[in-house]
């Protein structure tokens, strides 16, 4: 198994030859990266859900590709993001799990790359990179790892009603209200920065909370009103892994809302690039940080961290009108890939640092091939796995007995035949007649773990050895005891303080 830089020189020739076609030296792109949060593969129209109104993302699913296996290799917020900015796994830049601190890229992170590139940066919406205490504003400097141009975040805030939500100034300071729900004054503040940067090459990234579930009403899912009328609850279909109750409908209705209000939004905001002329040559992407789970399984409250393809496999849309052919990919793309894939398709360089591969030679030719598996793993609840374009596996590294999942179903050895089985309803983890699969499966999962480092120890074990001691009170226990402004600093590379540790059978 391979991972890492093996497509970078195939990007290179691909541009070259396309612009020698061309007769025209490449223009270069703006990027544009949208992401929600908590939204699973399959809450999208395009992706052939028959209930969901989301007309815009499924226009931009037309004009460009549509991935049918994006992958959060670790299907939680501040591991994705993480990974999303440094390209690199939690071991190495230290965002292992929420609300820890990701430690400092010094030149070798996305938003630098994209910065040092000459390209003026913009992020908006929820961060939740600054670790500990989430009611504080990120200062200037190298905790916004190159976001140095425009950055108004509310690092984490589970308030999304116009009266409530808030971000915090560009100096990390003073709240500030959006007095409209927060997706809406989020894309304003989007639409702004394309307004001021329309001359020059920029990357705009937004985060949107929703569809996450919150602090309001309609079972945790609340939306403006007028979203929540585009759905009748009892009318929806429900995934053939949750219980058919009122409850779980009207949490349906509300997910779905909340999506339809993104959708809208997302609109808007694909209206200001046609306006500014900017369309053709802006590289647009549309993916979520991790599924949600809708109470499937029995796995309730908790909705994500769990190797089910509803957990962990997002939307992926990639429009480029300068560039790529609409159509379809089943090309595997995890989270890891996505940064070296950008910065490769942006045709910049990819830093040695990064973990994941420089997939841009395969979609700008069109290829699905060249992947055969992609890393899963949760380190605070210690399972491992991969994805395979057909399969599904994963496997605890604890006794379950000593380390309680909490929830319904307290396994994480699975293996699910998404052909045979796509709503992954059969697990064949101790089925005889798949043992040989399995051992084949784990065979490639030791061997990714291998690859990044990874040894297999408890996570409680390895926060006690990598976080600062004075800063253990803001990332152990719930977040209703940590400290006011408490931190959640490391003490250093994980990977580096972690050498002595016996690797995992």
């Amino acid at each position: 198994m391979t991972y890492g830089k093996s497509c970078g020189l195939a990007v290179m020739l691909g541009g070259l030859l396309a612009a020698a076609a061309s007769g025209a030296a490449p223009a270069r792109p703006n990027l544009v990266f949208v992401f929600s949060d908590q939204q699973s593969w399959d809450m999208l129209g395009s992706y052939g859900n028959p209930d969901i109104q989301t007309p815009s993302l499924d226009r931009l699913a037309l004009a460009g590709v549509r991935f049918n296996h994006c992958i959060s290799n670790s299907p939680v917020c501040t591991p994705y993001r993480g990974m999303l900015f440094s390209g690199q796994h939690p071991l190495n830049q230290g965002a292992i799990q929420n609300d820890l601190q990701m430690l400092p890229g010094n030149g070798t992170y996305f938003a630098e790359v994209l910065r040092d590139a000459g390209y003026r940066t913009g992020y908006y919406g929820k961060w939740h990179l600054y670790g500990g205490d989430r009611e504080r504003g990120v200062p200037p400097g190298p905790c916004r790892y190159g976001f140095d141009d425009e950055f108004l975040v509310n690092n984490c805030t589970l308030s999304f009603d116009a009266a409530h939500a808030f971000y915090w100034d560009q100096d990390g300071r003073t709240k500030q209200l959006y007095n409209a729900w927060e997706p809406d004054g989020q894309t304003r503040q989007a639409m702004d920065f394309v307004d001021r940067r329309a001359g020059q090459p920029f990357a705009l990234f937004l985060s949107w909370h929703p569809p996450h579930n919150w602090s309001g009403g309609h079972e945790g899912y609340s939306a403006p009103e007028d979203l929540l009328k585009l759905y009748d609850p009892g009318a929806l279909r429900l995934r053939s892994t949750v219980p058919d109750t009122p409850q779980v409908r009207r949490a349906y209705q509300g997910h779905m809302a909340l999506i339809s209000g993104i959708d809208r939004a997302f609109g808007r905001l694909m209206e200001k690039l046609e306006e500014r002329g900017l369309a053709d040559n802006t590289i647009v992407v549309f993916t979520s940080d991790h599924g949600d789970m809708l109470q499937s399984y029995g796995w309730a409250p908790n909705h994500k961290g769990r190797a089910e393809s509803i957990s962990c496999r997002v939307p992926l849309l990639v429009r480029w009108p300068a560039r790529l052919k609409p159509g379809t990919s089943d090309l595997l793309v995890g989270t890891l890939d996505l940064m070296p894939t950008l910065l490769g398709l942006m045709g910049l360089p990819v830093p040695a640092t990064c973990q994941g591969r420089d997939t841009s030679g395969a979609i700008l030719a069109g290829r699905d091939d060249g992947v055969e598996a992609l890393p899963l793993f949760y380190l605070p609840l210690n399972w491992r796995g991969v994805y395979t374009r057909r399969h599904t596996y994963s496997v605890a590294l604890h006794d379950p007995a000593e380390a309680p999942v909490p929830g319904g179903r307290e396994t994480f050895d699975v293996l699910y035949d998404r052909q045979a089985d796509p709503g992954e309803t059969r697990n064949l983890f101790n089925d005889p007649d798949s043992a040989g699969l399995r051992g084949k499966l784990h065979a490639q999962t030791l061997e990714f773990m291998k690859m990044f480092g990874d040894a297999g120890l408890d996570c409680r074990e390895i926060i006690r050895r990598v976080v600062r001691e004075e800063d253990l009170p803001a990332v152990e226990g719930p977040l209703s005891r940590r400290p006011d402004g408490a931190e959640a600093r490391l003490r250093g590379r994980p990977v580096d303080l972690l050498k002595d540790v016996v690797p995992a059978p």
